[in-house]
């Protein structure tokens, strides 16, 4: 299920795609075309009996299944802060608001069906939101608050503005919260989640369903891994460090 290159065209059983390429699910679901067990029907029939453009259809299955990724060679520690600031909130946030919707609604279904068969979805899905709301709220904080803090504290030890300490002295304590301990429950939650899910590892004989729901769930743990490192060991560690230089200037 894990981004293997494969050709798509009508005749394709839908749940032989979505067995291919787990991202596929996201868009037969968006039309209500089943994927998992009633999932053996062709595209093109599929698209005849829900009443869906077939050719529009093949179009965003191929947009769902193209891979966009980021250079190793990109250095954020040459990049500058408002780059990296515009790139947390554009890439990874968008990302997570869009993705952490889609993937509770997948739980929450998959879970409602099979909570029977496999009884550590009730804890699974209980982490999981509790990890959505961590996330929503620390986004909100980020935005609102730590994000534009950290912009004017770096225009201002830029050009060297006599308001630079007052703005340290002011504003500091919710970056040093949000340094400090934010991360920590996040963390705690997702290798509880790694825990129950065996590392994102469906059980022989999975259906399709299983394994979108645990594929999801790998990405978005890659994505809040990658997230976190950017946060924590390239923007809070600069910012932090032109405090002590505002401070000590």
């Amino acid at each position: 299920m894990f981004l293997h290159s494969f050709d798509i065209n009508e005749k394709s059983l839908v749940a032989d795609v979505v067995s291919q390429d787990y991202r596929t699910a996201e868009v037969f679901r968006k039309y209500g075309i089943g994927y998992c067990c009633g999932g053996k029907w062709p595209i093109e029939m599929a698209c005849q009996m829900n009443g869906v453009d077939p050719v529009i259809l093949q179009q965003e299955l191929e947009m769902a299944t193209r891979t966009n990724s980021i250079s190793n060679s990109l250095d954020f520690t040459d990049c500058t802060t408002d780059f990296i600031i515009d790139f947390i909130v554009n890439i990874h946030h968008n990302y997570l608001k869009k993705s952490l919707g889609v993937s509770h609604s997948l739980l929450q279904e998959f879970s409602k069906e099979h909570l029977k068969k496999y009884a550590y979805l009730s804890e699974l899905l209980s982490q999981f939101e509790l990890l959505v709301k961590i996330l929503i709220n620390s986004m909100q904080q980020e935005e609102e608050v730590i994000f534009p803090y950290i912009r004017h504290l770096a225009h201002a030890h830029k050009d060297k503005e006599p308001y630079a300490a007052l703005l340290v002295k002011t504003l500091r304590k919710p970056l040093e919260v949000r340094m400090f301990r934010g991360q920590d429950t996040i963390t705690e939650i997702i290798l509880l989640i790694r825990s129950l899910t065996g590392n994102y590892s469906p059980p022989e004989k999975a259906c399709v369903s299983h394994k979108v729901v645990f594929a999801k769930l790998k990405e978005l743990d890659n994505e809040i891994i990658q997230h976190a490192f950017l946060e924590h060991s390239v923007l809070f560690p600069r910012a932090i460090e032109i405090e002590k230089e505002v401070l000590n200037s």
